[in-house]
C-alpha cells in the first residue's frame, strides 16, 4: 500500500513552501505599509484643504489687483472661485469641522472660545460667498455693485487668512490629544468616505486642478516668477 504522502517529495518541497509563506507575509507587510503611507491623518487632511482655500485667496487677490488697475479681465473667474469656496470649503471642509472637529473640542472642554469664533466666522463667510456670487454678473461695469463686490472679497480675505492660520497652528495640532487612537483613525476614514461620497474619487485633486486653471487664466500660475532676483 502506498503511503498517503511521499516524505522525500515533501522534504524537497519544504523550502519552496517556506519561501512562498515568507513572500505572502512580505506582501501583507508591504500592503499594510502602503496603506499607512497612503492614509491621511485628520489634521493633515484639513490642512491640505486649507491649501486649496489659500490658493483661492490668491485668485481673489489677483482679481482685486485687476479691478484696482482698471484692467479688462474675465470677472467670471471670481464666480468660479467663489463656487469652489462654496462647494469644497463651505459645504465639505467646514461641515466636517462643524460636525466632527468642533464638537470634540467642546466635549473635551478645550478651546471653546476659539471654536465659537471659528464657527461664527463660517457663517459670516457663507454670507460673503453668497454676496460675491450674486454681485459678479453686475460687476462687469464700474459702479456700486462692483464696489460692493470688491468690499466683500476684501472682507473674505481679511477674515480667512487669520481664521485658517489659527486652525492650523492652535486647533488642529491638539486634535490627536483629545481623541483616542480609534477615534482618530475613525475620523480619518469618515473624512475620506465623505470626500468620495460628495466628489467621487480624487476629489481633492480635482479641486486643486480647478484652482490651477483659474491661476493660469489670471497669469499667476508661474511660481518661479515670484522669486526675488
Amino acid at each position: 500500500m502506498k503511503p498517503i504522502f511521499d516524505r522525500r517529495k515533501l522534504v524537497r518541497a519544504a523550502p519552496g513552501l517556506l519561501i512562498a509563506n515568507a513572500c505572502q507575509q512580505l506582501d501583507r507587510a508591504h500592503a499594510e505599509e502602503a496603506h499607512q503611507v497612503k492614509a491621511v491623518t485628520p489634521p493633515e487632511d484639513l490642512m491640505r484643504e486649507h491649501g486649496v482655500l489659500n490658493r483661492v485667496l490668491l485668485v481673489y487677490e489677483a482679481t482685486l489687483q485687476h479691478f484696482a488697475r482698471g484692467d479688462d479681465f474675465d470677472v467670471g473667474i471670481l464666480a468660479r472661485a467663489a463656487a469652489i469656496v462654496h462647494e469644497f470649503v463651505e459645504d465639505y471642509h467646514e461641515r466636517n469641522e462643524e460636525q466632527q472637529v468642533f464638537p470634540r473640542f467642546r466635549k473635551a472642554g478645550q478651546m471653546n472660545e476659539l471654536v465659537n469664533v471659528l464657527y461664527q466666522q463660517h457663517q459670516a463667510g457663507r454670507r460673503l460667498t453668497d454676496t460675491i456670487l450674486d454681485l459678479v454678473p453686475a460687476s462687469r461695469a464700474a459702479g456700486e455693485n462692483r464696489d460692493r463686490l470688491i468690499a466683500s472679497v476684501q472682507s473674505f480675505i481679511s477674515m480667512y487668512r487669520p481664521h485658517e492660520a489659527r486652525e492650523d497652528t492652535e486647533l488642529f495640532p491638539k486634535l490627536r490629544g483629545i481623541l483616542s487612537a480609534h477615534e482618530f483613525d475613525a475620523m480619518a476614514e469618515d473624512f475620506e468616505r465623505d470626500e468620495r461620497r460628495k466628489f467621487g474619487e480624487d476629489g481633492f485633486e480635482k479641486y486643486v486642478a480647478q484652482v490651477a486653471t483659474l491661476e493660469q487664466a489670471l497669469g499667476i500660475h508661474d511660481l518661479a516668477r515670484l522669486t526675488p532676483i
